[in-house]
């Protein structure tokens, strides 16, 4: 949960002018975000999505958007969406 903690930190910090994330819950192995911001208009809305999972594989974690949950627009393109994400299990290392 603090590597998850901390690749949201680093989103907000980097999307923080047209989107932020915060993490409602988790359970088991899906982790429920919230996105809320203006979005930038010339980028794909799924793109935020997925640049979650990018910055947290510099975390040494891996997860996976699986679900829009709840998605809520306005007319000036400012929205809020709530996306299940399956956290995947560590992957065993090999040793030589």
């Amino acid at each position: 949960m603090k590597s998850l903690r901390r690749v949201i930190g680093e989103f907000n910090r980097l999307h923080g002018s047209e989107a932020q994330a915060k993490i409602l819950r988790v359970e088991g192995d899906d982790v429920i975000i919230e996105f809320s911001g203006s979005f930038c208009t010339t980028c794909g809305l799924y793109d935020y999505f997925d640049d979650i999972k990018w910055e947290a594989l510099d975390f040494g974690l891996e997860i996976e958007p699986v679900e829009v949950l709840e998605a809520e627009e306005d007319e000036f393109e400012h929205g809020r969406y709530v996306v299940r994400y399956r956290v995947e299990k560590s992957r065993p290392t090999l040793s030589v």
